[in-house]
């Protein structure tokens, strides 16, 4: 049933097709005195007819008219029928052996080639994909699906014209962009266009944090672990994320990493300082809005906390009359040996499963800094960003172990009064 359906579903298509090249022909060479056939149904082109006789999306209509200029046959001067651009992918599509998906996915990398390619050569690749269509190639395999054939009209695109990469380059780096959005309630939306490279580059990283790991000792990452019956439930952190919520956080990891790698340009002399201001009374409370620099909109108290307590960051605290009563320093920021010290004794993110090595960790004071947490490798820990933001409670165990650990050493007021005693 399914199969018949498939292949009634193409036939539709291959109709839908020729229809639509027969109205663009009629609309680019229309009869003398009737004008073009969009014009005389109201519309403004070929797309806006086709969208409203078949209730298409422009996506679809236009997916339509791409493919019809690939296989309609084109009329003399003398009124005689010319051969199509790809004869052969006309027969598989009217035949039904390929639909839409599996004809654009032939057709638009070999007309790429534009006229790099010499016709002879265009028409051999045109006969052994359709032939692959059908499942007649020389390989005798079954028929090919949509993403099969664009595979291998890739491959045949890249035989045809070597040199196509260049302009493709070229039109990649003028097309490329990167832009922050207007601020919303729920963050910042972003858009753009990433060369394939960076693209690439980024997916790696996430395979690498992402990519499960059966072998603890493999490359360091997520990883799957056996059910251990007399396991702590608690102490397993449970990871909620979307996919798309796991790669927004990594992408905030590797902004982290780079921005603590001292290899970026500096600002005013300095490594890129985020300044953080909240209100004292909300900070003392632990509600309310704080502002980031950069920033346009408000963000929640928690959300600034976390970002200050991240990297080189110094704290500014108003009152409620503007006057600044606090004017904090980055010596409250762990210096890389105390970082590579701690980094060295946990091994990485101290939350249980979880094997991120250190260099992906962030390194946070146990007992706060803004509640008399001194800046001391007893009181500093190294969970991953995500757990520490995201997944709280998970922290809460190791955090405890953590705290018995600080308790031993004085806080900071404590040490301040001791050494204005002596």
């Amino acid at each position: 049933m399914l199969t018949a359906a498939g292949r009634v579903q193409r036939l539709v298509e291959a109709v839908l097709v020729e229809t639509v090249g027969e109205i663009d022909d009629r609309h680019e060479n229309p009869v003398p005195g009737d004008g073009p056939i969009a014009h005389r149904y109201g519309c403004h082109n070929v797309s806006e007819l086709v969208q409203r006789t078949t209730r298409l999306s422009p996506t679809s209509t236009g997916r339509l008219a791409r493919l019809a200029k690939a296989v309609r046959q084109p009329v003399s001067l003398m009124g005689d029928l010319l051969e199509p651009t790809l004869p052969a992918l006309r027969d598989v599509l009217r035949d039904g052996e390929a639909g839409v998906d599996g004809a654009l996915a032939i057709a638009g990398p070999l007309l790429a080639t534009g006229s790099r390619a010499s016709r002879e050569d265009l028409l051999t690749a045109d006969r052994v994909l359709a032939a692959e269509a059908r499942g007649e190639g020389p390989d005798a395999a079954p028929p090919a699906c949509a993403d099969q054939l664009r595979v291998q009209a890739q491959v045949w695109a890249m035989v045809l014209d070597p040199d196509g990469a260049e302009p493709c380059e070229a039109a990649a780096m003028r097309k490329r962009a990167f832009t922050l959005g207007v601020a919303t309630e729920h963050g910042v939306p972003v858009r753009g266009m990433l060369m394939p490279e960076v693209a690439a580059q980024f997916q790696r990283i996430v395979d690498a944090v992402l990519n499960p790991r059966v072998d603890p000792g493999a490359v360091p990452g997520v990883r799957f672990i056996e059910e251990d019956p007399h396991a702590d439930a608690d102490m397993i952190a449970v990871d909620t994320r979307s996919r798309a919520q796991k790669q927004h956080d990594i992408l905030a990891m590797t902004l982290g990493v780079a921005a603590s790698s001292e290899l970026l340009p500096t600002i005013g002399g300095a490594a890129p300082t985020l300044v953080v201001t909240v209100r004292e009374e909300d900070l003392v409370s632990g509600r309310g809005w704080a502002h980031l620099e950069g920033a346009t909109e408000p963000v929640a108290l928690t959300a600034a906390t976390h970002a200050a307590c991240t990297g080189t960051i110094q704290r500014i605290v108003l009152d409620a009359r503007g006057r600044i009563t606090s004017l904090g320093t980055e010596e409250r920021v762990f210096n890389r040996r105390q970082r590579r010290a701690i980094a060295a004794r946990d091994g990485g993110c101290i939350i249980p499963g979880c094997a991120v090595p250190a260099g992906w960790c962030e390194i946070h004071h146990v007992v706060e800094h803004a509640q008399g947490g001194p800046t001391h490798t007893d009181n500093g820990t190294s969970p991953k960003a995500v757990h520490f933001s995201l997944h709280a409670d998970a922290l809460a165990k190791p955090i405890s172990l953590m705290n018995q650990r600080a308790s031993k050493v004085p806080s900071m007021s404590a040490r301040t009064s001791q050494s204005c005693a002596t």
